[in-house]
This record gives C-alpha cells, structure tokens and sequence, in this order.
C-alpha cells in the first residue's frame, strides 16, 4: 500500500509523476504494439490508442492513477472481429460500444459492473489468458493463428510441423522467443536496487531485438509506418452496410460489457495499491466511452483502464493524473520521432512478451481461493473460462453470470430438515435458507412430529428465514399444542437474523421480560442451554402473544 502525502508541493509532485510517466511509457510501448499485432491490426493502431489514452482520457479519468490503454483481455474479441468483418466493422463497432459507455456512465449505472461474481471474472481473465497463449504461440512460430480459440486448440499439432519444416525460418523465430521470455523472467527474478525500476517487458524486447539484429536472422519485424498518423479517417459507414446489423449490436454490447468490467475492476485494483483520491466509477466509465468513441473514429483499438501499467505507475511513486497524461505524450514523440527504430522490433518477441502475459491472467491461486468457498464457484470459473475458449468472449461472460444467479437462486431455497428424536422429545434441525419455497418440505417435517411432544427448533445453521415459513411454524404451533405437545424456539436467533428496519422504526419495542424469563427457566430445565434466548419482541408486540405460551410446559 502507497501511502499518500497531502503535505507533497507542486514541484514534488510533477517531479514524481514525470519520472513514473517515464517508466509507465517505457512499458506500454511494446505492450501496444504487441496487442495490435495479436488483435490482428496494424501496429500504430495500437500505439494511436495509448496515445489517446493518456493525452485526452488522463484529463478527465475518473480514476486519477490508471492508465488507459490498449488491453491483452480484449484481443481475442477485436480479433475476432477483424478477421469476420475487417477494419472499417470494427470502427463502427467501437463507436457504438463507445456511446454505449457513455450512455452507462451518464446513466450512474457503473457498480453494477462490480457486482459480479468473482469466479466469473476469474474465469473470463483466465479464458482470455488460454485465447491468448493459444494464438502467440502460431505468431512466434511464424504462423498466422485461427480466429476461433477452439481452432487454435485443435491445430497445436500443425505448429510442430511447421517447426519440423528446414524451408522454414520457423525455429529461429522461437529462438527469439525464448529469450524474450527467458529475459523476463530473469529480469523480475535477479534486478535489484535502481535496476528494478527498468520495466521487465523493455528489457526483454530489447534483449530479443538486439539477438535478432546481431545475427541477422530472417525473421519478421514490426511493419511501422513512416507517419503512423497517415491511414487515420473517419469509419466509412457505407462499407459495413452490408453487414448483419445484429452481428455489429452483439459485438458492440460484448465490447461495451467487457471493456467496462476490466476498466472498473482495474480501478478497484489501483485503489487499494495507494491512500489518495478514490475512484469515481460513473466518471471513469464517461471517460472510457468518450476515448472508445474517439478510438472508433480514428480507426485504432479499443481503450480500457489497465491493471499491469497502472500499478507499475503507482508503484513508481506517481501523485496524480498528470503521470498518465506524459506518459501519452511519450508515445506521441516515439511515434514520430523513432519509427525506424521501433521496426527493428521483431514480431516474435512481442508475441513472446503476450503470451507470458497470458500465462499471468491464468490465475492458478484465484481458483484455490474460490475452492475454500465451495466447489460449485470453481465450477462456474471452469465453464466460463472453458466456455470463452470454444465459443466466443460475450457466450462465456453470461454463461458464468447465468450459472452464477443459478447458484445463488439455488442457495437461497435449499432447505435441509432433519429431526432428533428421543422419549417425549424432539429436536428439528433446520439448515440452509427457509423461504417460501421451502414450505413443503418444512410442512412434511412438521407433520411427522408425534402428537403430546416438545419440539425444540434448533437455527444454529439457518442462515435465512422468511415470513411464510414463520407463519408456517406458528400455524402449526397453535395445532400442536390441541394435542397437547409444546413447541421451543430461539427467537433471538430469528432477531439476529433480521435485525429489522421495523425496530428502527419502532425504538420503542423492548423484550417482553416476563415471556423470555419463563422461556430461559424452561429451555435450560429442560436440558437445551444453547437454545435459551429472550423472545422475539416485535412478535410480542404485534400480537404473538400466543408465543409466549409456547414457552412453557403444558
């Protein structure tokens, strides 16, 4: 956790934003670069959305500390897009999903995007991750990937041909993967001190670039423009006439959902990385439909808050939205001043440096975590993960949203009733949720209670009761004791569980002394200490008193 400092001076605060813009800019680069080649784009695509990212989008982001940029967690559905409806489908696509964003955002509607089950953004994350890895590995093989994760999965075997052919510079492109990623990984593992500070990503491209040029090799380099400004237009609407205009709604919706559930995550993200201005989620999802509107119009990428760039720019000591603005204006100047420099880059290593990033969006520890919870959470992360890799991006999100309201609707009318009995006396034994739905099972409990026998409601493990089944009970009480039987129940339980907004309403209502004592005195007499509470005083008070009679022998 960084700790903020309101007592930082101007001058000491830009001084610390400039030189984290610094680092974040020496890490976003290759990062842009490498998500529109794997987005199936031009390569100044990628940059012209950084760029737009950090020079418009930084001035009016919601979350001051993130960055906006290019995102890995949206190249399988941008791919997806190019490779079935090309360029100028995915510009209109971007703006609708652009206007989408911000008609959210103005709607005061961005929460609900974190009220999703974590397994389900687990599992879109590492679904994403396994698209990811599956098509880098085609690309540093020197292949072009399928547009479907499922074909990637199935032709794997086609690599190793490819691999095994001598016509082919196919091995000397995965020499420089492997040191790209064995770069990183050694960079994270052993820079110490000062050394740190370089981004792994820099060091790795820069190892890979400088191997590839040393030797020579015959492979493929970034293909950058002299001017990456000169194929920017508006979208031409007329030439997507023809597609099915269902195809660009779903595609937009999905696009809006997804890019707006990863930016506001992230935001949540940064947020407990530092101490300073919290994020405004409404303001943040404004500012993301105002750069994807900006993005499709210029024909580049979609924008989302990332998490990996934005925690490297609070990490580096950044104190306000100016770090992501510079770092906006580092792109712009590289751009134009360094083409020649950037097409020295070869493809490989940035493929190299995205599936390594894919690896990490796999998160193994995430799918412990939701295992302590139960194994149904990890089986809603399974099929959404799984769903995203063999259908498409948008079929797995809902899919796990489906099965995550599926598990909750199923929580919350799940009843377990079971009763102990011995001479005279028995015990019923309620665990789960006891709703409306669960009447029938509550009523066939109760009818197998022998007539002439206490009955001791044991809530220990009931984590929700409505009216109905109350009424159910108490219905069945006042029938109960025509035969001469007796019922026991712990109503503070069933106060602790309500803790009622009536009482609010009434402060007032205090216990009735008298009934709980008589209720204590025969409990605890009766050999059931664990069940002794005073009465539930709102019964009381709105004409239960029956309930108290209850409390005590016949």
């Amino acid at each position: 956790m960084i700790r903020w400092n309101p007592h930082v001076t101007n001058r000491e605060s830009f001084t610390q934003d400039f030189l984290a813009s610094l680092v974040v800019f020496l890490m976003a680069l290759p990062l842009c670069m490498g998500i529109a080649i794997a987005s199936g784009v031009p390569v100044e695509k990628g940059i012209i959305t950084g760029i737009i990212g950090g020079c418009i989008i930084g001035f009016i982001a919601g979350s001051p500390l993130q960055i906006s940029g290019p995102a890995a967690g949206l190249t399988v559905l941008v791919y997806e897009i190019v490779s079935r409806h090309g360029l100028e489908a995915l510009a209109v696509i971007l703006v609708s999903a652009g206007i989408l964003q911000l008609g959210m955002g103005l709607a005061k509607i961005a929460q609900i995007f974190r009220a999703v089950s974590p397994a389900v953004i687990n599992g879109m994350m590492s679904g994403i991750g396994i698209t990811l890895v599956l098509s880098q590995m085609y690309v540093i093989a020197g292949m072009h990937p399928h547009a479907e994760g499922l074909h990637n999965l199935l032709h794997i075997p086609s690599i190793f041909t490819h691999l095994s052919d001598p016509t082919t510079t196919a091995m000397e492109s995965v020499d420089i993967g492997v040191i790209t990623i064995l770069s990183l990984i050694l960079w994270k593992k052993f820079a110490k001190g000062k050394l740190a500070a370089i981004p792994a990503p820099l060091v790795a491209v820069a190892a890979g670039t400088i191997v590839a040029n040393a030797f020579n090799l015959p492979i493929k380099h970034i293909p950058l423009p002299d001017n990456v400004f000169a194929n920017v237009h508006l979208p031409n609407f007329s030439a997507v006439s023809q597609i099915d205009p269902w195809a660009i709604a779903r595609f937009a919706v999905a696009l809006a959902i997804v890019a707006s559930a990863e930016t506001l995550l992230s935001a949540a993200a940064v947020d407990k990385l530092h101490r300073g201005p919290r994020t405004q989620y409404d303001k943040e999802l404004i500012a993301q439909g105002v750069g994807n509107t900006l993005c499709g119009l210029v024909g580049s990428l979609p924008m989302t808050g990332v998490i990996a760039r934005s925690s490297v720019n609070v990490m580096s000591g950044a104190k306000s939205r100016n770090s992501a603005i510079l770092h906006g204006f580092w792109l712009l100047i590289a751009a134009v001043a360094i083409p020649g420099l950037l097409r020295m880059v070869p493809v490989a290593t940035l493929a190299a440096l995205l599936l390594f990033t894919g690896c990490k969006l796999i998160d193994t520890k995430g799918i412990k975590k939701l295992w302590d919870f139960g194994p149904r959470l990890v089986g809603i992360y399974a099929i959404t993960a799984i769903a995203i890799v063999t259908t498409d991006l948008l079929v797995g999100v809902l899919l796990g949203v489906v099965l995550s309201i599926a598990k909750l609707v199923y929580t919350m009318t799940r009843l377990n009733v079971s009763i102990d009995e011995s001479e005279g006396k028995s015990v019923l034994h309620l665990r789960g949720a006891a709703t409306f739905l669960s009447l029938p099972i509550l009523a066939d409990a109760l009818n197998t209670v022998p007539a002439n026998t206490e009955l001791h409601v044991c809530m220990d493990e009931l984590d929700y009761v409505d009216h109905a089944c109350l009424e159910l009970i108490m219905d069945w009480e006042a029938q109960h004791q025509s035969t001469g039987g007796t019922l026991v129940m712990d109503w503070g339980e069933v106060r602790a569980m309500f803790k009622s907004k009536r009482r609010q309403r009434h402060p007032r209502l205090q216990p009735a002394t008298g009934a709980s004592s008589q209720h204590a005195g025969h409990v605890a007499a009766h050999g059931h200490p664990e069940l002794v509470a005073p009465l539930h005083p709102e019964l009381v008070a709105h004409g239960h008193a029956e309930l108290a009679s209850t409390q005590r022998p016949a």
